[in-house]
């Protein structure tokens, strides 16, 4: 299924990120005040319309991302980038932890010239604060066409939160997350 990368409506934007597994970020971000909504999705490659298994077979050139639609009057672009840079390590290039291939390679798919340059300003900021020792190899590109994953992989972590994978990589960055920007969770219902 494609989907525009484009606004999806007045007064939001969108956040086009590949950081690792896209489970990892969607379970994040949907925490993330004034998120409106998160999709996992393929990006960056050049097989129309792949599948979990074409991607995961290392040839399609996509990456997992997510797609994030949030209102900037609630939490700026800027932000988003902040807590991309704080929940995966953007130094190792087609990596992250034990899941290796170029599907899960750190990127950031701006859309336009003002993402661009936020972009690259939150980069130079988390390489001046020095919170890797590595460099960051975070890819910078133009907005391509983005495909929705499948299903099953939506909003993964609530719906299989006791599988291995959730409990060894998920949790800890959904934890992290949550230690970190305490002050910007979406408020539960009671």
């Amino acid at each position: 299924m494609t989907q525009s990368s484009q606004n999806p409506g007045s007064g939001t934007e969108v956040a086009l990120l590949g950081g690792g597994c896209f489970w990892c970020l969607d379970a994040v971000y949907r925490n993330l005040s004034g998120v409106s909504e998160v999709v996992s999705g393929y990006a960056g490659g050049h097989v129309p319309n792949p599948s979990y298994e074409q991607v995961c077979g290392k040839a399609t050139g996509h990456a997992e991302v997510v797609r994030v639609v949030f209102d900037p009057a609630v939490v700026s672009y800027e932000d988003i980038l902040r807590v991309f840079f704080t929940i995966h390590d953007p130094t190792t290039k087609d990596r992250q932890g034990a899941d290796v291939g170029p599907q899960y390679r750190s990127v950031i798919f701006f859309q336009g010239a003002e993402q661009e340059a936020a972009a690259k300003a939150v980069m130079a900021e988390i390489e001046r604060e020095g919170l890797y020792s590595g460099r960051i190899v975070t890819e910078l590109a133009p907005a391509p066409e983005f495909y929705a994953a499948e299903p099953e992989h939506q909003d993964y972590f609530a719906r299989n939160p006791w599988s291995g994978y959730c409990r060894a990589v998920v949790a800890p960055k959904v934890a992290k997350f949550r230690k970190s920007f305490a002050h910007r969770l979406k408020e539960r219902a009671a």
